[in-house]
């Protein structure tokens, strides 16, 4: 509530060309606020557990989705391309590609000699039987028809049809308009006599709707009392204000669930948040002190005094060692020399190929290269 509402005479005059909205006032009366605030309270209680228990589930279910069901999805989707390949090769080479085998190298040269075949044997005969026997055929025919049938039943619609049929017109004529005089007179007396009918009808109609109609107002005030009256105020004065007290309550509990919900989502971060400030504190932050000021400066002192010269002394009996078997590699080199030379004799030793300026290929003289005095093996002498 405001308590501290100005009096109207108090408050800054309004000019009359502006229009102040009214604010929306929800009707809720004294009941519903007193049943909202335990609602909620009661509400709040039983969900900030599930809400929590919620959040957890979702963390876990989104660490298992992340680190577990995504990379088995991507393996299995990738074992299941392979297999679909090999599936898909296996199913080309065991189902289609012999059929296609077939259809190019069987069924269409065999097609295409059947069709060369019913051409020359069926389509060629035809034409020319169609062409030079069955056309000069129906062209006579068609002469002979019209000498012997179209002309005479032409003179005949014309000679005799014709005049037959403006006689028996004119005599339908005639009998039409006697029929037509006997019926226009049978017409009149019909008429009258149904009009003497079409008025009895009428009163009587009049008389049963009149009595029917009063029938009917009566059963109907009586059914209305009997019935409608009883049902409207049935729905009206009862079951229209429990419907209202269902829906309020209905609505109050929806509302409060929402507003507990969210305020149960943030309960749920704080308590999570502390949750994990707490093992921060208590776990990471001493893991990583330990971490920096024990672990890292014995790693350091271990490599420097134990590890690094553990290491240089292993590299250079390494090195010792690769020099002790270059000189053994050596010396066996040069006594299997020794031994073919003691056997075999002497060969001809290999002329070291030299290295530097003095490997090139062309002899250093004073004065340039000419064609009389070419340099190369096949030239010079």
């Amino acid at each position: 509530m405001d308590l501290e509402k100005r009096l109207p005479e108090e408050s800054e005059p309004v000019r009359a060309s502006e229009s102040v909205p009214e604010p929306a006032v929800r009707g809720d009366g004294c009941l519903v606020v007193a049943l909202r605030l335990p609602l909620r309270i009661v509400v709040l209680v039983l969900v900030v557990p599930v809400r929590i228990a919620w959040d957890a589930l979702v963390v876990c279910g989104r660490f298992v989705y992340d680190r577990a069901l995504r990379p088995v999805g991507r393996a299995l989707a990738w074992v299941g391309r392979g297999i679909g390949a090999v599936l898909l090769f296996l199913g080309k080479a065991v189902f289609v590609w012999p059929w296609v085998g077939l259809w190019r190298y069987v069924l269409t040269p065999l097609g295409l000699g059947l069709l060369w075949l019913g051409q020359v044997l069926v389509v060629v005969p035809a034409l020319w039987l169609y062409r030079w026997v069955l056309t000069p055929l129906g062209r006579g025919l068609a002469w002979l028809g019209r000498v012997l049938v179209v002309t005479p039943a032409r003179w005949l619609y014309a000679r005799v049809l014709t005049p037959l049929g403006h006689g028996i017109a004119w005599l339908a004529r005639g009998v039409g308009a006697g029929a037509a005089w006997v019926l226009r007179g049978v017409w009149w007396v019909l008429r009258g006599v149904g009009l003497g009918v079409w008025w009895v009808a009428r009163g009587v109609g009049l008389g049963v709707w009149w009595v029917g109609r009063g029938v009917g107002i009566v059963v109907g005030t009586l059914l209305r009392w009997i019935f409608v009256v009883p049902l409207v105020a049935l729905w009206r004065w009862v079951l229209a204000p429990i419907g209202r007290g269902i829906a309020l309550v209905a609505r109050e509990i929806g509302d409060a669930l929402g507003h507990a919900w969210r305020i149960a989502g943030h309960i749920s971060r704080a308590v999570w948040s502390f949750l994990a400030r707490l093992f921060r504190w208590t776990v990471v932050e001493p893991v990583r002190w330990v971490y920096r000021t024990v672990l890292t400066p014995v790693g350091h002192a271990a490599r420097d005094a134990l590890w690094r010269p553990v290491a240089q002394g292993a590299r250079a009996v390494g090195r010792a060692g690769r020099q002790a078997l270059d000189a053994v590699r050596e010396s066996a080199r040069q006594a299997r020399a020794d031994v073919r030379r003691l056997l075999l004799g002497a060969s001809r030793a290999k002329v070291p190929v030299p290295r530097g300026p003095e490997a090139r290929r062309e002899p250093d003289s004073g004065r340039g290269r000419t064609l009389g005095s070419s340099t190369t093996a096949l030239t010079k002498d």
